[in-house]
Formats: C-alpha cells, sequence, structure tokens
C-alpha cells in the first residue's frame, strides 16, 4: 500500500460466532494492527455479545437480527460516520485470511479500483465451496455477464475492499438478503472500477453455516430476480461517477 496514511475501517460482521470470533479478531490485531476493526454483534443468540465485552472489542450490538446485508450496511454508517477512506468486509467465521489484506487493499491505495474482491476461483486454490454452491456461483456469475458485460467470477466471495466513495453508496443503500451479488451489479451500474484479487480461503472454523438447501433455493430466486430488477433500476437513474466522487470527497461525516 502505498498511502500508510488512508483510515481503514474492517467490518466484521458476526451472528452466533462464539466458536470463530475471538481466533478471528485475535489474528486481526496481531497480523494488522495498523488498521481499525469494528465487529458487527447481529443479535447473536449464544455468547458471541459477551465474549465482544470480555475481551474488550470495539463492537456494535445491533438489537435484532437484521441479515447479513443489515450488519454489512451498519458497519458502512459506522464507517461513513467516523471518516474513514476505505472500508474492508470480513467475514466472523474464520474462512478470511487477513494476511491477503493488504493485496486486497493495494488496488484501492493506488486508484486503481473502486470495489475490490477477494476471488477463490483466479487461482483455484485453498477451500472451493461445495460443488453445489460453485454451481450456483457460475450461475450467478453468468447472470451478472449478461445484465453488465462484466465477467466476475467469485460473485459471493464476501471478502470485499471499497473506497470512500462506495463507502458513501453502502451506507445509504446495500442489498438485505444474501447481498454480495447485488452490491456486485450496484457497484457496476454507478460506473464502479470493480477488480478481483486472488486470495485463499478456508472452511469455516467452527459452528455451522446458516444457509440450508431451502434457503440456497430462494437465495438462487431471490437474487437472480433482483439482479433483473436492480439493473432496471440503475439502467434508468444511476450517477455520474465524477458526481459521486465529489459528493463523497466533500463529506467529512454524517
Amino acid at each position: 500500500m502505498e498511502d500508510r496514511k488512508k483510515k481503514v475501517l474492517v467490518i466484521i460482521p458476526a451472528y452466533n460466532e462464539a466458536e470463530n470470533i475471538v481466533h478471528v479478531v485475535k489474528h486481526m490485531m496481531e497480523a494488522a494492527p495498523k488498521y481499525d476493526y469494528l465487529v458487527i454483534n447481529d443479535g447473536s443468540t449464544d455468547n458471541t455479545p459477551d465474549l465482544c465485552r470480555r475481551e474488550n472489542y470495539h463492537y456494535l450490538d445491533l438489537p435484532i437480527n437484521m441479515g447479513i446485508g443489515g450488519a454489512v450496511q451498519a458497519g458502512y454508517i459506522y464507517a461513513r460516520k467516523y471518516d474513514y477512506d476505505i472500508a474492508v468486509q470480513m467475514d466472523g467465521d474464520g474462512q478470511h485470511d487477513i494476511a491477503y489484506l493488504d493485496r486486497l487493499l493495494e488496488p484501492i491505495a493506488n486508484g486503481e479500483a473502486d470495489v475490490v474482491i477477494g476471488s477463490r476461483f483466479l487461482e483455484k486454490e485453498g477451500f472451493q465451496s461445495t460443488l453445489s454452491r460453485r454451481m450456483g456461483i457460475n450461475i450467478l456469475s453468468g447472470l451478472i455477464w449478461l445484465v453488465t458485460g462484466r465477467h466476475i467470477m467469485d460473485v459471493t466471495s464476501g471478502y470485499r475492499v471499497v473506497n470512500k466513495m462506495f463507502i458513501k453508496i453502502y451506507s445509504e443503500d446495500y442489498p438485505m438478503d444474501y447481498p454480495e451479488p447485488e452490491a456486485i451489479v450496484a457497484a457496476i451500474m454507478h460506473l464502479g472500477r470493480v477488480k478481483e484479487v486472488p486470495v485463499r480461503m478456508r472452511a469455516r472454523e467452527g459452528g455451522i453455516s446458516s444457509i440450508t438447501f431451502k434457503k440456497s433455493i430462494y437465495y438462487m430466486i431471490k437474487v437472480t430476480l433482483a439482479i433483473l430488477i436492480c439493473r432496471m433500476g440503475y439502467g434508468i437513474r444511476r450517477e455520474k461517477r465524477e458526481d459521486l466522487q465529489n459528493s463523497s470527497g466533500k463529506e467529512q461525516g454524517i
């Protein structure tokens, strides 16, 4: 990273991650102490909030479970309020390796991209998800290509970095349910420069995924419709890139 003075916030959404959150935050603090972090406790019903209090973490308690989209948007609202230049999304289940953070930050810091996605599939190393999920990811990737003309390989990766312009955009409007593919379409429709960077991911370290087979079916239908609706809406009302940059550059908080 060329500009070490940029304010960076790592957003860590956590719902019932008592088995993982201590290791995730400990690794974050040891490997990247120069960056701020914020755990978003998304209405957990296990002892995730107790661990956050006991370990004196920087955390935000949501009064109810908002889902991954609501938790991440809360992080973006915080980042905007406290005038961060760059925001990072990193899951609370231990799948995302902090060792790749500087690699993801570099295109943002150098002005080469507005949104950077940590992709499992560029080099096809590390945990690649299950076969059924990879098939779903390929379908969504093809749909996004048809809708936007951009080929993004890992459209469901939650390991992402955005610049100040997209902190503002996502703090105002971020998809709620299973938001990752929709957020990519929104970024492209806002004329954002989206770049994938290869990373290795791990299987979750503990607990179980909240995405069941039934939820996977709902996910595919919901996200497909949302992408199509998102494309139609932004096709009518997307803003000029220069206007967004000027708007985000002038803000000093909320």
